[in-house]
């Protein structure tokens, strides 16, 4: 299964990616970490600039060779679409050993789909600190996975 264009919209919306005059220039993301693009965080150097064509690029390639194939991994149970993209946005913003050790992810895998969106919603700190913009993610990751309107977040 592939990340669909709602998938990835949300990514992009709550990722975002600044720019200065059209180009996606280099930041610090809420974890302190250089960052460019939508949450791309390898091999950024302080003075890169990317269009956004590029930026959108290296998002979906990196979801496509990296974050997909954690989610066929570690997932045993079968999934919907939107249940798929919704776990793919949150293992993209939080890694897979994250999921991999999860109450989440045993919830899901013991086939309590009802579960996982609480679950989801937990993760809302950065350095300790509950975050209102995890908080939104979290919150249209939950929805998204539950099937409803994640815009609305």
């Amino acid at each position: 299964m592939n990340i669909s264009e709602e998938g990835l919209s949300l990514i992009k919306k709550f990722e975002g990616c600044p720019t200065e005059g059209g180009l996606a220039v280099p930041y610090i993301c809420p974890a302190g970490v250089l960052t460019i693009g939508y949450g791309h965080t390898r091999t950024v150097k302080e003075h890169d600039k990317w269009t956004m064509d590029h930026a959108s690029y290296i998002l979906r390639e990196e979801i496509e060779e990296e974050y997909e194939p954690y989610i066929e991994k570690l997932v045993t149970v079968p999934l919907e679409q939107h249940q798929f993209d919704a776990l793919v946005a949150w293992v993209f913003n939080l890694g897979p050993t994250n999921l991999q050790e999860s109450t989440l992810l045993k919830m899901l895998n013991a086939g309590d789909y009802h579960a996982v969106p609480n679950q989801m919603r937990r993760w809302n700190k950065a350095n300790g600190q509950v975050l209102e913009g995890l908080v939104r993610r979290r919150e249209a990751e939950a929805t998204m996975f539950a099937g409803g309107d994640w815009y609305a977040v």
